[in-house]
């Protein structure tokens, strides 16, 4: 049964400190959208600002760099849909059955204040389907407002990368907010693994979420099974 996916990318490609380069996770989009590929879904990538997503570069290193990201660095179409990703305002939510925001530590800056990208979730939860997000992705959820002006992630379970795993990847005094922490702020019910680094996914109803890049699998396997017992456009 043929579905259609919207993957969110960011646009930035550094911290703060320019010096310091960031940008998608890749496997984090390549698990997920190699698995929807499989069952014959069909799939387009957005950013906030449209056009080109970098890529952050400690994902393109092992062990981060497996075998579905390496395929896709070789693949000149594939790399291609990075380059040319759709804006928000070319995007008509009402065409799709899920929305998946990727990771990387890019996207805590562009992510949560993007009204596009806000605006295409709203639509796409209040029209009955899928909201999902892999590791930093969850920061696409942050401030995202139901049409009666509740968070979408309030009272909701959720997960997304730890504050503990922020901590152990070094780099967490540089992190322009604590994104757990956040979540929680906003009423959503964060739940994380009993280890770091290990898959770890919360299904609530139509919100899917994965803990870390170990978990973008497991998230794409969740929103699949979703996919096939909910109603088709």
């Amino acid at each position: 049964m043929n579905r259609r996916i919207l993957h969110v990318v960011t646009n930035v490609a550094h911290y703060d400190d320019p010096s310091h380069r960031t940008g998608l996770w890749l496997s984090e989009l390549t698990h997920a959208y190699d698995l929807f590929a499989g069952q014959g879904h069909e799939q387009h990538l957005v950013s906030p600002r449209g056009g080109h997503s970098p890529l952050e570069p400690r994902s393109l290193k092992w062990p981060a760099l497996d075998h579905s990201a390496k395929a896709w660095l070789q693949d000149p179409a594939r790399m291609a849909l990075l380059d040319n990703t759709l804006a928000p305002d070319n995007v008509d939510a009402a065409a799709y059955d899920a929305i998946y925001f990727t990771g990387g530590h890019a996207v805590m800056w562009d992510f949560p204040d993007s009204e596009g990208i806000q605006k295409i979730t709203r639509d796409i939860h209040e029209q009955g389907g899928i909201v999902s997000a892999v590791c930093h992705g969850y920061c696409g959820l942050l401030n995202t407002r139901l049409s009666d002006g509740q968070l979408l992630v309030q009272g909701r379970r959720v997960t997304g990368f730890s504050w503990t795993e922020e901590i152990l990847a070094g780099v967490s005094r540089q992190m322009p907010y604590n994104a757990q922490a956040e979540m929680s702020r906003r009423g959503a019910l964060y739940e994380k693994g009993l280890l770091p680094f290990v898959p770890k996914v919360v299904v609530d109803g139509r919100l899917v979420t994965g803990q870390n890049p170990q978990s973008a699998k497991a998230t794409a396997k969740a929103v699949a099974a979703l996919l096939r017992t909910s109603g088709q456009h």
